[in-house]
């Protein structure tokens, strides 16, 4: 008890302050990934790799997520949030330093071995870092509810945007330095952020639980393990068109250049990433009826891109157009969901095992999600992946509407 007491910050102020420089290396770091990812896309897509094997590219990164989210919060819980940041930090560096090593004389074959496991360490880095600021979240505003989504709708809002601005800086990079040297100033750019990361971040930040079980990542509350299921289908109905599919489209079907498709990619998450910081002012007081409506909101969005598409009737506008919209309905969806998660979690001691639980269903999602999309684009292009799309927002809907059945007295969840 003593040493769990000696663990927590001196105060609010100073529990406030660590959080700001956690979020300050997150959205460092989350420049990097958005880079990395259209980066590595553009680049393999322009060497002749077919849509299966750049899925396969980031199969691994988003595998590795489950496994990272799931453990990870575990980690957070007993060592404190602060290091499994410097630890995603550290390891992002040095994925983005091996990506350079694959040369033209690797044997194809070898080259997707190779950048698939080093996306396998972005992956862990991306999930450390990610849950270490979520879970943060919650240590600083509490369980208010109105303080709390404000919160959580602000990180993950300006994270999002950083991220849609790190698609066209990957855009931009290829086009100007080229893939290796793209890659080392990102490198270089992280270091600088990880050394001010390690010079401010004075002291821990949470409760270091050491008392924690291995078990105990796996989520006892219905309301977590409900919510959870639905986030698996609301995060595989996105990367479906996303990961593989649409930029592929923009680049080979319309002709796109690298920045055009950069830009694309950077303006949707920017503006996904802006309509969340908002979603406070969008939604009432009942958020799980929320959560249900904009469900069913996001389902009609999908299957009326996808009829224009599949008619082919304005083609170019339906997806542009479109997606915008369906980017707009999805980012509420996400932040009532972000906000769910924090409300139904369990105490500051524990907070990170709820987190990275959901996380971990966040990153299954995501792995649905990339895999799918190139092997749907493979069998039907556009209007195959954007099938599946919808069916993914249908199943997140009809999920939805099993989280009014939740008991709001189970013990596991923290009261508002």
């Amino acid at each position: 008890m003593a040493e769990r007491a000696a663990a927590r910050p001196a105060g609010r102020s100073a529990d406030l302050r660590r959080y700001g420089v956690v979020t300050f290396g997150y959205w460092s770091f989350t420049i990097t990934d958005g880079a990395l990812r259209s980066l590595v896309l553009l680049h393999f897509n322009e060497l002749g790799y077919s849509p299966v094997e750049i899925a396969f590219l980031f199969l691994a990164y988003e595998a590795m997520g489950i496994i990272t989210n799931l453990f990870g919060g575990w980690i957070g819980t007993r060592t404190g949030l602060h290091r499994t940041l410097l630890a995603g930090l550290a390891l992002q560096i040095t994925a983005l330093g091996l990506l350079t090593l694959p040369d033209q004389t690797w044997a194809v074959g070898w080259s997707v071995v190779f950048a698939t496991a080093v996306q396998a360490l972005s992956g862990v880095a991306k999930d450390l870092t990610k849950m270490s600021s979520k879970a943060a979240v919650k240590l600083v505003a509490g369980d208010g509810q109105g303080t709390l989504f404000r919160w959580v709708a602000a990180l993950t809002g300006s994270k999002n945007a950083l991220k849609g601005v790190g698609f066209f800086v990957g855009g931009v990079l290829l086009a100007w330095l080229g893939y290796d040297r793209a890659l080392l100033a990102m490198a270089a750019a992280l270091m600088v952020a990880l050394v001010l990361v390690v010079v401010l971040l004075d002291g821990g930040l949470g409760i270091a639980n050491r008392s924690a079980t291995l078990t105990s990542a796996l989520s006892p509350s219905t309301a977590v393990n409900r919510l959870a299921l639905a986030r698996v289908f609301l995060f595989a109905s996105r990367d479906v068109w996303f990961v593989v599919a649409v930029p592929i489209f923009l680049a080979d079907e319309l002709g796109w250049s690298h920045a055009g498709v950069g830009a694309f990619l950077a303006a949707w998450v920017i503006g996904y990433g802006f309509v969340q910081t908002i979603a406070p002012r969008l939604v009432g007081d009942d958020h799980i009826a929320a959560a249900q409506r904009w469900a069913l909101a996001l389902g009609v969005v999908a299957l009326l891109i996808c009829a224009a598409v599949v008619a082919d009737i304005a083609v170019t506008v339906a997806v542009v157009g479109g997606l915008a919209v369906f980017g707009s309905v999805f980012a509420v969806n996400s932040s009532v969901h972000s906000y769910l998660i924090l409300a139904f979690a369990r105490s500051d001691d524990d907070v990170a095992l709820d987190v990275g639980f959901y996380y971990s269903a966040n990153a299954t999602g995501r792995l649905l999600g990339t895999l799918v999309s190139g092997l749907s684009y493979l069998a039907g292009g556009l209007p195959a992946a954007l099938s599946v799309t919808a069916c993914f927002c249908l199943a997140n809907w009809l999920l939805s509407l099993r989280l009014v059945d939740i008991d709001r007295t189970d013990p596991a969840i923290a009261t508002d």
